[in-house]
């Protein structure tokens, strides 16, 4: 029968959340430069947004004119609209398939950094253990005093000696 080593893995995800911390943190470290790039754009932005914002509101309510008369003027076409929520099923369901997909590979891609992560820490750790190991000096050698003789004439027999030194604390298995 051969020995085999048992590894002792971390869950998944464990890797994955080690993963998603270290990307926050580095998207966190990008943060101050973010926040000045984007209050400089903010400031030179503002009047043209203010003009987008009104020409968008003037499109809308163009559209939701133009919606109310088609909608008083138009025959209710059953069939149409169950074709129409038939075709928006369908994509739903493949756009849900697609998310899904792409969710299973992001997780994996989570784990998979988040086990390079963990893994580099813990060589890390080990580097530093092991040159501290290095750094120390190795323990002097203990070497045995010599047992003194008792000084009276009352020393225990050999065979008494024997049982003590033989002495069990717990029965040996057959």
């Amino acid at each position: 029968m051969t020995e085999q080593t048992k590894q002792t893995r971390i869950p998944g995800p464990l890797y994955a959340a080690a993963g998603a911390g270290d990307l926050a943190y580095q998207q966190l470290r990008k943060l101050p430069a973010v926040v000045n790039e984007l209050s400089g754009k903010a400031a030179a932005g503002s009047v043209d947004l203010r003009a987008r914002a009104v020409a968008t509101l003037r499109a809308a309510n163009t559209t939701a004119t133009s919606l109310r008369d088609r909608a008083a003027t138009t025959d209710f076409d059953a069939d149409r609209l169950r074709a129409v929520a038939r075709r928006n099923v369908a994509a739903l369901a493949a756009g849900a398939h697609a998310a899904q997909e792409r969710a299973i590979a992001l997780y994996d891609q989570l784990v998979a950094h988040g086990e390079r992560v963990v893994g580099t820490g813990v060589v890390r750790t080990a580097d530093a253990v092991n040159s501290d190991i290095e750094a120390t000096e190795p323990p002097a050698e203990v070497t045995a005093a010599p047992a003194s003789e008792p000084a009276d004439e009352t020393e225990e027999k050999p065979a008494a000696k024997a049982a003590k030194a033989t002495k069990r604390t717990r029965p040996v298995a057959k």
